[in-house]
């Protein structure tokens, strides 16, 4: 077995008409088919990130464009990587990322554990259910679609993807960045007694109290 498919997830990002959304499986911590925890959210790279999006924030005045923080976490994960700190290996992830540039333009993009930025215009995947995601989201993806549209393409994308992965968890939250106000949502998977998962439904309210809707 892969290190990358230990902890099980689902990711995708996909761009709309001056929006976007990005998607993951829910919070569940997984060690291969047991379940560890449900309320995963923080980590140790994301800590870092923070820690250095709060510097750039003082030294520049200004938040960051999604690709500068793309090349900073770039370089985050390549400084990690194994021939330069022979006692330790690189982080074991594969970070999706999305944003808004200054003319509204969506940005998306992925990479690898060592920090190979991978460009995309149209959706990028990531996780153990990535086969699926990229079957699911090439059926369904279209150009300019407006937000409303976007997230349920994005959450039928994911939803059929984590019906194919037993180790992504049930269900997922959905984010839909537009211009303005970002929307929440989460996705909830419901099973038989036989473990075989049927259509999912979107709730109105994300599981930790935000309205859906609220501005973010």
């Amino acid at each position: 077995m892969s290190i990358f498919e230990y902890n099980g997830s689902a990711l995708i990002a996909m761009v709309g008409k001056n929006c976007f959304a990005i998607a993951a499986s829910d919070r569940r911590l997984g060690v291969q088919l047991q379940t560890i925890a449900t309320d995963f959210s923080e980590s140790t790279e994301y800590q870092r990130l923070v820690f250095r999006h709060k510097l750039y924030q003082l030294r520049e005045e200004r938040d960051m464009k999604p690709e500068t923080f793309a090349s900073l976490v770039s370089a985050l994960l390549y400084e990690k990587k194994a021939p330069a700190i022979p006692r330790f290996g690189p982080y074991f992830c594969q970070p999706v990322i999305a944003g808004l540039s200054d003319e509204d333009k969506p940005f998306i993009c992925t990479m690898d554990s060592i920090g190979a930025k991978e460009l995309a215009k149209d959706f990028v995947v990531a996780g153990t259910a990535s086969e699926s995601l990229y079957g699911a989201c090439e059926a369904v993806f279209k150009p300019d679609m407006e937000p409303e549209e976007l997230f349920e393409t994005v959450s039928q994308a994911l939803l059929s993807s984590v019906d194919r992965d037993c180790l992504s968890g049930w269900g997922g939250h959905v984010y839909v960045v537009p211009q303005i106000r970002c929307h929440t949502d989460y996705c909830e998977s419901s099973t038989f007694s036989n473990g075989i998962f049927e259509v999912l439904h979107g709730k109105g309210i994300y599981d930790d109290g935000i309205d859906k809707g609220q501005t973010c």
